[in-house]
């Protein structure tokens, strides 16, 4: 049984659930990423595993569980073969999944601005991809970029700032 599981196999609000059950579901994102993520690497040729982690970074497991798995597993549905009832069977909560998929592009979805407008509706979703904005403009990784590339990176992220309200 889930730590996320009441005593009769009932799903725990997400709002009751225990600190146990925290760090279940912490560890559960955390281990699903690092799987998913193997063998794939960043445009700087980096495993791909370390941009979730850094997403991750700024969230407290404890007392912002939600964005925390969230930050892990942001990128997973949209740059791996796992769906969101994989993650389901896997016994992340639906909360979770809700937010992991706001922050999914889905490829030739025509979304455009639609995309950010219902993540800046959503204060978890909205916290992670600035979290992820924060470290896909980070100087140290943009330096190690050609010029061209940095520069259509800076517009596409100053306009996705703009859109979220940041």
């Amino acid at each position: 049984m889930s730590a996320a599981a009441g005593s009769d196999g009932s799903r725990v609000p997400w709002a009751k659930l225990t600190a146990s059950g925290r760090v279940d579901q912490a560890a559960r994102a955390e281990a699903i990423a690092t799987i998913a993520h193997r063998g794939q690497k960043d445009k700087l040729g980096v495993d791909y595993i370390y941009h979730p982690a850094a997403v991750a970074r700024p969230f407290d497991p404890a007392e912002q569980t939600l964005e925390f798995c969230a930050a892990w597993l942001h990128d997973v549905l949209e740059d791996t073969d796992i769906t969101a009832g994989d993650l389901e069977l896997a016994g992340v909560l639906p909360e979770v999944i809700e937010v992991v998929e706001l922050l999914t592009r889905r490829e030739g979805s025509g979304d455009g601005d639609n995309y950010y407008r219902r993540i800046a509706e959503n204060p978890a979703a909205r916290a992670v991809k600035l979290a992820d904005i924060a470290h896909n403009t980070e100087p140290s990784r943009v330096a190690q970029l050609s010029p061209e590339t940095a520069e259509r990176l800076r517009k596409k992220y100053e306009h996705a700032r703009k859109q979220l309200g940041a």
